[in-house]
């Protein structure tokens, strides 16, 4: 499988890191996204006429959104990272997979603003960012009530990793995660799993920020 990857890009980082997570061997296309704008140019417009990437090719597969990637590869490599048959973690699922999206407009976008100096309206971005992150907490508070870490089903899967990596990087963006306990100990648990992977920003050591249970009785 070849990934036409960027080093800086979350949608990137998010396939890398499930196939670490699963030993899967990517053979990598380092791609210059900024300031070359190479995803822009006519090989890679050729393979995914939308100018976006990841890029993943396999054999005669070719497919170009970080989520459908994430389906793909799990069902070549780890089903168990799937929802199982059951309806409802079905829907939970593609929910979350279709919540990655809004992550990646408001956080990621309110990223590339600070970052990277794009165009675009970095108090809405930001504003929009603060609504999911809220509606993520509330959903993983609730899970927690219940005794559950991940989004779906009693472990983890290609929704948590969908959502992580805009997450993780929300201070990127000047957007703060130290208002969101469970949040926080959700990424504590994706870092905690054998084989996970860096990118920039995103660290292993847990030591790097304080315990959000360290104040629990």
């Amino acid at each position: 499988m070849i990934l036409y990857d960027y080093i800086l890009s979350p949608s990137c980082y998010k396939v890398r890191l499930l196939a670490s997570l699963l030993g899967v061997k990517l053979e990598l296309r380092a791609v210059d996204f900024h300031p070359g704008r190479e995803h822009k140019g006519d090989e890679l417009l050729a393979l995914n006429p939308a100018g976006s990437i990841p890029i993943l090719v396999d054999g005669e597969d070719v497919l170009t959104e970080s989520a459908a990637i994430l389906s793909y590869i799990a069902a070549k490599h780890g089903q168990n990272w799937l929802a199982t048959s059951d309806a409802g973690e079905v829907g939970a699922q593609q929910q979350w997979l279709s919540f990655s999206h809004r992550l990646t407009s408001a956080l990621g976008g309110a990223r590339l603003v600070e970052m990277l100096h794009f165009p675009g309206d970095l108090a809405a971005l930001q504003e929009a960012g603060i609504a999911a992150l809220r509606e993520l907490e509330a959903a993983l508070f609730a899970r927690r009530l219940t005794g559950q870490t991940f989004l779906v089903g009693d472990r983890i899967t290609i929704a948590d990793i969908a959502c992580f990596p805009y997450v993780a990087l929300a201070p990127d963006g000047s957007v703060s995660l130290d208002p969101y306990a469970s949040i926080r100990i959700w990424m504590r648990a994706i870092r905690a799993q054998p084989r996970f992977i860096e990118m920039p920003g995103i660290h292993r050591l847990h030591e790097l920020a304080p315990d959000p249970l360290a104040g629990d009785a």
